[in-house]
């Protein structure tokens, strides 16, 4: 399941870059919306991390950003980050999780840009996102 979410401008475009966002609880995807979309940012939630793999590939141009938990159902973040980055190496990733802290990634060969612990204030993800994005 996955939904394209975007805040335009008048003239059609959007304000900030688009964001992909990727968590299989429906309630932090749209926690994620309520955050981000009011700032401009256009959104593509997915709640199932094949089906954001698979749209990421297709994606021209590819998301600025990516944010993604760590526990899914059928596959972790650390399996998102290591496809995505297999396509395009520099794409910018946010790995959040509530279950284990940035020492998961510590001995992997991939890594995100920044970890986020869950439960985060709303100023954390956004603060979060322009850092990784300014970078």
């Amino acid at each position: 399941m996955s939904s394209a979410k975007s805040n335009s401008t008048k003239n059609g475009k959007h304000d900030k870059p688009l964001i992909f966002v990727v968590d299989d609880e429906p309630m932090l995807l749209e926690l994620a919306s309520v955050i981000l979309q009011p700032l401009g940012f256009a959104l593509k939630t997915f709640r199932d991390p094949d089906s954001a793999i698979q749209n990421f590939a297709a994606a021209n141009p590819p998301p600025a950003l990516i944010i993604t938990d760590y526990a899914m159902h059928n596959r972790n973040g650390l399996d998102l980050i290591h496809e995505c980055r297999r396509l395009r190496p520099k794409q910018k990733i946010i790995l959040v999780s509530g279950t284990v802290t940035a020492d998961v990634y510590r001995d992997s060969p991939v890594k995100p840009d920044l970890f986020l612990a869950k439960p985060y204030h709303a100023k954390q993800l956004i603060d979060a996102v322009d850092s990784v994005l300014s970078r």
